[in-house]
């Protein structure tokens, strides 16, 4: 059974061809019955000539020879002698009207109708009230144009057919490249990421099997991304379970001496809390991801939200002794405090894990255009590469680059505060820092000013 681009491609390919026939077809019989008469009356009118311009005698023989001959493929002739009697075989076709325009003086190329029959006549003076006249049955003109037609016919039926043949053909080319197209996009929807196609002669099909294998390329690599990933939270979600699970055994069998209870407290509270914010960044990734991440935007002040985070991370900064430095311009923009308040602490808890004792954390907050406000948390730690910061909010690479250079978290927080800030219509980037450090930038659309219902409307 054919496929619906088969059908579509030989359905077009025949309408075009049914249409191109019938307008030649209607154009032949309107144009060859016409330029058949007009190549009839022209030959008549030549024969008429040439018997105007020979001698009298010869004119006599021919028009005797001419009236002889009973062929209805060729003309009547007749001669008009001075005495205005006509003698010939066009004699009985050719009207008075005709006879005394050529006796006066005047060539005529009209057409008459004798009997129910059309004749195309032609007429010539050649002197002293005498002519010639010669008729044509107009039905051998038109005869021709019928074999004519027919032929035009056959010519064109076999053009027809060669139209459908090629459609076939076209239709069956054309869509068996997108049918390997549709079957490998399937079975990439299975799961076989080994997909590959070979590359077509077309080039709107080359394109989409060209992107198809980017799409398959892209997420074998994200799923082996995502794989690495969840296995490497599995690994360290394990620690401190296998942690919390010994001192809980050891509690059990008694194995912890009294004294030691508030040391075995503090590392049970210690890994339950590592636990719980693997699990609420899991949590919350995946709430992204779903889509049902509650963000109820409105106006909120930016400035006053960041000092309240400020506020919160104060003390962790003071026991890291890293300085924590405000510089909040007092602005407002269009988000969900909430969530505002979650990239913030997002960011400031990833710049303290990065910073040395001695260091500066800046948080940053300005109108950066009438549209758009800026929140900026800088450090001064080892910083990123161009390569990490067009990379920094892909789930889980930096935590892969660094686990074992650096201070690394679970991985989500950057993936987390880019959907937020996404959710929320801003963006953000991170950027290098000379000499060394990282600066991340959220921008965030500013209200819009509601009119004013007490201004005057302008004329």
């Amino acid at each position: 059974m054919k496929g619906p681009l088969q059908r579509l491609i030989l359905i077009a390919t025949l309408v075009v061809a049914v249409i191109a026939v019938g307008a030649t077809a209607l154009a032949a019989v309107s144009l060859i019955p016409t330029a058949d008469a007009a190549e009839a009356k022209a030959a008549l009118a030549t024969q008429i000539d040439r018997l105007a311009a020979a001698s009298p005698a010869a004119r006599d023989a021919l028009v005797e020879g001419l009236s002889g001959v009973s062929d209805a493929s060729q003309p009547l002739v007749a001669a008009i002698p001075a005495t205005g009697i006509v003698i010939g075989s066009a004699a009985a076709v050719v009207p008075a009207r005709v006879i005394a325009d050529v006796r006066e003086g005047r060539s005529v190329s009209t057409e008459v109708r004798r009997d129910g029959v059309s004749y195309l006549v032609e007429g010539r003076p050649t002197g002293a009230g005498a002519g010639v006249v010669a008729a044509q049955d107009v039905r051998t003109a038109r005869s021709l144009s019928t074999r004519v037609l027919w032929s035009l016919g056959a010519a064109l039926a076999i053009g027809f057919a060669a139209a459908v043949l090629v459609a076939l053909i076209a239709a069956r080319r054309l869509s068996r490249p997108l049918i390997r197209v549709a079957t490998a996009a399937r079975a990439l929807a299975a799961g076989d990421r080994e997909v590959r196609l070979p590359p077509s002669g077309v080039a709107e099909v080359a394109d989409v099997e060209t992107a198809l294998d980017a799409l398959a390329s892209a997420l074998t690599r994200s799923e082996e991304r995502q794989r690495e990933f969840l296995l490497s939270i599995s690994h360290e979600m394990r620690t401190p379970l296998t942690a919390i699970r010994g001192y809980a055994e050891a509690l059990a069998d008694g194995l912890v001496s009294p004294d030691r209870s508030h040391e075995v407290g503090e590392v049970l509270r210690a890994e339950t809390v590592r636990l719980t914010a693997f699990t609420s960044d899991l949590l919350a990734l995946a709430r992204l991801e779903a889509d049902d991440f509650p963000v109820r935007a409105s106006s909120v002040d930016v400035a006053e939200i960041a000092a309240d985070a400020a506020r919160a991370w104060r003390a962790t900064a003071e026991a890291a002794q890293v300085k924590l430095e405000l510089d909040l311009v007092p602005t407002r923009a269009h988000a969900d405090s909430h969530r505002l308040r979650q990239i913030i602490d997002g960011l400031l808890e990833n710049a303290l894990r990065v910073s040395p004792p001695h260091t500066t954390i800046t948080l940053h907050t300005r109108q950066l255009a009438p549209n758009e406000v800026l929140v900026e948390v800088a450090d001064e730690g080892p910083g990123l590469t161009a390569d990490d910061a067009a990379h920094a909010f892909d789930r889980g690479l930096l935590r892969e680059r660094y686990r074992d250079v650096r201070a690394v978290g679970s991985g989500l927080g950057l993936s987390i505060a880019a959907r937020l800030v996404q959710r929320m219509g801003g963006e953000i980037i991170a950027r290098p820092r000379e000499p060394s450090g990282t600066s991340f930038r959220v921008t965030l659309p500013a209200p819009v000013a509601s009119p004013d219902p007490s201004a005057a409307p302008t004329a």
